[in-house]
């Protein structure tokens, strides 16, 4: 029998331990968003910056790109505006600086849905670039402050130090511009680049020593996120299609991201979705949001091609260093190729798995950097680029799924990410297999289809077990379709 002092002790044993639970279970979260506007990663890390390298340990990195026109030109309206109402051009139609036509009304601020949806929490935002504060942050926003021009980054940065050291903000975004500016005057190769870099390292460090340094911190649980709303020329600017203009990252510390973490299915809209679900928020689907949280990742059977991709055959603009196709695919999938013409470049005979920074390489400014819903590797068939090079026959590939397990009797959905870019007499066609049956035509393209989500509802006959999906693409030197995220659901 245990005696009254043992029963004692383990009663008291039980009650830390249940108050230490409970005392985890109460972190109150909070979120943190500081922008660099301009800012290159690779640039980031040809310098000293002790900062930003010391996030990356602790969390995740991110590099991404963006669009470039005609969905809109790579500049600070449309990228702060993806950033922080977390959906792409096409839908807040922010194309320029002017912010003419914007839909914010629709597409709110991140800050602002916060709002909307738990008005206790405090939000506050402080920028050296007005137009965040005065245009695409809403009235709704607890503290909006554009620093005076006479202050600049020092004194948004000494703004966003007080109101972390002084008050008890849940939600905070903080836009500094300066590495913008040395792009612009010196260009993105310059010295002069790289020492705006090392002085935003250092107020990113003020800042989150500023998180760090409150009394309350340990009872907190703070997601930190840093990113840039476009990169620069190495000679100086943005706003055109090179790759350069066209970079972005995010660099992410939280309690639920893995330290030294490198993702690259991460994209600009993810950060508002990312502080949202951090904040207990959950992403209405009539929202409509293209983000993701970072949090919850998302498994793509073609992104786990990303240790098998190659450096170029045949292209040439691709720069040798880049590793970004092949045409293996992954476990379970297959690519029929018994109809395909023969010669043409290597890279695109047939179905091939690809990533942004090589396919858009391949040509610019043929809107293959419009292809903004497709997330790392994703699958591409280009009659386009195939014919490059002198080719027999036509462009006839069909990309084959697994066979996913279904009910049968019950509806099941097909979802996929696609973009279609139509000449005639190219044809998309997507075709589905019961339990191995002859192929059914669900759904074909021969119009243009920007990049979106398809969800075609598939009823599924008594008695099958299992769906295939195919799909078909025929070309001459026409354009191209990409496929990515494919899956099936039931509900």
């Amino acid at each position: 029998m245990l005696s009254r002092r043992t029963l004692l002790l383990s009663a008291a044993a039980l009650t830390v331990s249940v108050t230490g639970v409970a005392r985890a279970a109460a972190r109150t979260p909070k979120v943190l968003v500081v922008g660099l506007d301009g800012a290159l990663l690779d640039r980031i890390k040809d310098t000293d910056t002790p900062h930003l390298d010391a996030l990356m340990a602790a969390g995740l990195t991110a590099p991404s790109s963006i669009y470039a026109n005609p969905l809109a030109p790579t500049m600070s309206g449309p990228g702060w505006s993806t950033l922080i109402t977390g959906v792409w051009p096409d839908k807040h139609n922010v194309k320029d600086n002017a912010f003419t036509g914007h839909r914010f009304a629709q597409y709110p601020d991140f800050l602002t849905r916060i709002e909307t949806a738990k008005p206790a929490l405090s939000t506050y935002a402080v920028c050296s670039w007005a137009p965040i504060t005065d245009t695409i942050l809403s009235a709704k926003v607890d503290t909006r402050v554009s620093t005076p021009s006479a202050e600049y980054d020092t004194g948004t940065t000494a703004r966003a130090v007080a109101r972390l050291r002084d008050g008890n903000p849940d939600a905070v975004f903080v836009h500094l511009d300066n590495i913008d500016h040395a792009g612009h005057d010196h260009g993105a190769a310059s010295q002069q680049y790289l020492d705006a870099i090392r002085t935003a390292d250092g107020q990113v460090g003020q800042i989150v020593n500023a998180v760090r340094s409150r009394p309350t911190y340990g009872d907190e649980d703070w997601l930190i996120m840093i990113t840039t709303d476009h990169g620069h020329t190495d000679a100086g600017g943005h706003g055109g299609s090179s790759l350069p203009e066209r970079q972005t990252f995010l660099v992410a510390t939280g309690p639920t991201l893995t330290p030294g973490s490198v993702r690259h299915d991460v994209k600009m809209p993810d950060v508002a979705a990312s502080a949202l679900a951090h904040l207990g928020i959950a992403i209405d689907p009539a929202w409509n949001l293209d983000g993701r949280p970072v949090q919850q990742p998302t498994a793509d059977d073609f992104d786990t091609l990303r240790s098998r991709l190659s450096a170029r055959t045949d292209e040439t603009g691709i720069p040798a260093s880049v590793l970004g196709w092949t045409r293996t695919p992954p476990t379970g999938w297959s690519v029929d190729n018994s109809a395909m013409g023969t010669g043409g470049m290597t890279e695109w005979r047939g179905w091939s798995f690809t990533t942004d920074e090589f396919w858009t390489q391949s040509q610019r400014d043929q809107q293959r950097e419009s292809n903004i819903r497709a997330r790392g590797v994703f699958a591409v068939a280009d009659g386009d680029e195939w014919h490059d090079k002198s080719v027999t026959g036509t462009f006839d590939s069909t990309l084959v799924s697994p066979a996913y397990p279904v009910t049968g009797g019950r509806a099941a959905t097909l979802s996929y990410t696609t973009y279609y870019r139509q000449e005639s007499p190219q044809k998309g066609e997507v075709l589905v297999s019961y339990d191995g049956a002859a192929p059914v035509l669900v759904r074909t393209y021969t119009a243009d289809v920007p990049s979106r989500t398809e969800d075609v509802t598939l009823q599924i006959p008594a008695g099958v077990g299992t769906v295939r999906v195919r799909f078909r693409y025929t070309a001459g030197n026409n354009w191209y379709w990409v496929i990515d995220g494919v899956r099936i659901t039931q509900s």
